[in-house]
């Protein structure tokens, strides 16, 4: 079976599981706002787990260049939104991710695609925040790595606590920011705006 078989056997098994579902909440399946609900859902939910049919180390790799430079490369306000392992309720927020090479870089996009990659799959915050990390890490093998994330849980917003505007802060760190100056540093550049307030 090809990629497309697979894909479109995978989407009919979840047409029936969300049609099941309609049913199981006492609406009509067969009413009109509902009819094609079942397949939008299904091609919905693919979209936002296909991260799990990407490598990310083969993305970093895949731009991966000779580069004597030994300062801190950093890529912040990295947009992303990712579903919540526990209630399957969106979380959302930025990524700022640094690295210091150690003879290597790699493609700037790339970094934001590993992002992407790790998001797009059932995630918790913490744990996403340790395989960016790790992934740069082990791709590029960096003299350090450090990854933070701020997100907003809707699994908080919209249900148990019903907090609007609570945001929950992960780090994590490898190498050279195992030095407190170094770990201040990359903390006060994603915080200032240097160019023209983007």
């Amino acid at each position: 079976m090809n990629d497309t078989d697979n894909k479109n056997a995978r989407q009919q098994e979840l047409e029936s599981l969300f049609l099941r579902e309609l049913e199981l909440l006492g609406e009509d399946p067969n009413r009109e706002g509902l009819l094609k609900t079942p397949s939008r859902v299904a091609k919905s939910i693919l979209d936002l787990t296909r991260g799990y049919n990407m490598n990310p180390l083969e993305v970093l790799q895949s731009a991966k260049f000779k580069e004597d430079y030994r300062q801190m490369v950093i890529v912040k306000d990295i947009d992303f939104f990712s579903l919540c392992e526990h209630h399957m309720i969106p979380f959302y927020g930025k990524a700022h991710v640094a690295y210091i090479p150690n003879g290597y870089i790699t493609g700037l996009s790339k970094i934001v695609r590993v992002v992407d990659i790790f998001s797009h799959r059932l995630q918790v915050q913490e744990r996403m925040t340790t395989q960016i990390k790790e992934c740069i890490q082990t791709a590029l093998n960096p003299m350090g790595v450090m990854v933070v994330i701020e997100a907003k849980h809707m699994c908080m917003q919209m249900r148990g606590v019903e907090k609007q505007n609570s945001i929950t802060t992960t780090s994590d760190f490898t190498g050279a920011f195992n030095r407190q100056e170094t770990r201040s540093e990359f903390l006060q550049l994603i915080r200032h705006n240097p160019i023209g307030g983007i």
